[in-house]
């Protein structure tokens, strides 16, 4: 199946998306690659924000802006996200949990790429808007759609 129909599928089935993918067996090779592809589609949404904020703010340059988004996006942000995979299936095997690092790491990397349209939705209405309501109102909407991916994810993931 395509990706970008796993994507569709995750909003309506999450955890029978991540079922199918941990079905799958152990891969480290997809799951860097579920996790590189969330963090560049991550760095992407934050181009319209950044110039945006270059032109408002012309004494940061667009460029700076980029290069310092690229080195969140992609090179710390892979590193947060494996510790907050490790700690929540600590938290998960505490509450009684029994999947592995891999399954707590596969669904919070599969939860991170499906909710990124929703990401470059809220990257061009920061874009485009600005701070405001209506950015008040996307934000919310990816920090809940998120935890409803991850959630329902990782309770599957640790099944």
């Amino acid at each position: 199946m395509t990706i970008t129909l796993d994507v569709l599928r995750s909003w309506r089935d999450p955890r029978g998306v991540i079922r199918t993918k941990l079905a799958a067996g152990q891969r480290e090779d997809q799951a860097l690659a579920t996790l590189m592809g969330a963090c560049a589609l991550i760095f992407v949404a934050q181009w319209p924000w950044l110039s945006r904020e270059a032109f408002l703010q012309p004494n940061i340059p667009l460029e700076a802006r980029i290069v310092g988004a690229l080195m969140a996006c992609v090179f710390l942000l892979p590193l947060i996200l494996y510790a907050l995979a490790a700690m929540s299936h600590l938290v998960a095997r505490f509450l009684g949990g029994k999947g592995s690092w891999f399954t707590a790491r596969m669904a919070l990397f599969w939860a991170l790429f499906a909710v990124s349209p929703l990401m470059l939705l809220n990257g061009l209405v920061a874009g485009f808007i600005g701070y405001g309501t209506v950015l008040s109102v996307v934000n919310f909407i990816v920090a809940v759609g998120f935890l409803y991916l991850w959630i329902n994810m990782l309770i599957e993931a640790e099944r």
